[in-house]
């Protein structure tokens, strides 16, 4: 690790880490609203189910490289648009989590569903007081693995010219210098971990009743 390289670097660094983490997080919030609709309409129709968690599982398999070149014809954007990477993702993170959406809904016991009812609640009321929040821990799981792919999936970007903590990496292979490489990695490690952290205390905080785990 070259400390000095490091240290003229640094505003690019935090340039580059800044472009990632919007990257990474703005798909990440748009994938979920997207995917909570979606997840509820399969949730709600067994013929419905099988066809859109198909069509999610296709839509995962399509490389993230490919993907992002195609787009541009798609949406009219220039090939260095980030809106391309945005929508990407997006449609990545909307494949992982329609079917985790939809089993969070199944896993809510029907006792509770029925209650309720009982209590007068209707449709919409009974999925945002009471499914949807006992179904948060599955989501926020799910989350936690769009999270850490997203995070990964940015860096194929940098092939493409678009700015974030990738360029470190076609930096140092290019100029054969393992510094940019190592801080890249690190870096994205980083930004992994601590919104893996953050989906953490958020499901906490979303779900106070459920029991803490206490360190003997």
């Amino acid at each position: 690790m070259n400390i000095e390289w490091l240290g003229r670097q640094f505003d690019n660094i935090v340039f580059l880490l800044g472009w990632h983490v919007l990257l990474a997080v703005i798909p990440l919030v748009l994938g979920l609203l997207i995917a909570l609709p979606l997840g509820w309409w399969a949730h709600r129709s067994r013929r419905i189910y099988p066809l859109l968690v198909g069509i999610a599982g296709l839509l995962y398999t399509v490389p993230s490289l490919a993907l992002f070149v195609l787009l541009p014809l798609v949406l009219g954007t220039k090939i260095l648009d980030p809106l391309n990477i945005v929508a990407a993702l997006t449609i990545y993170t909307v494949a992982l989590l329609v079917r985790v959406v939809a089993d969070a809904l199944e896993s809510v016991p029907e006792d509770t569903v029925q209650a309720a009812k009982a209590m007068g609640y209707r449709s919409y009321q009974s999925l945002l007081k009471v499914e949807l929040p006992v179904g948060v821990p599955v989501i926020s799981a799910g989350l936690r693995v769009a999270a850490v792919s997203n995070v990964s999936l940015v860096s194929v970007a940098a092939l493409l010219g678009i700015p974030q903590l990738g360029s470190l990496f076609t930096q140092g292979f290019q100029l054969r210098f393992f510094t940019p490489i190592i801080a890249g990695i690190l870096l994205c490690v980083i930004l992994a971990m601590i919104l893996d952290g953050l989906i953490i205390l958020l499901n906490r905080w979303l779900t106070p009743w459920t029991p803490k785990v206490v360190a003997s």
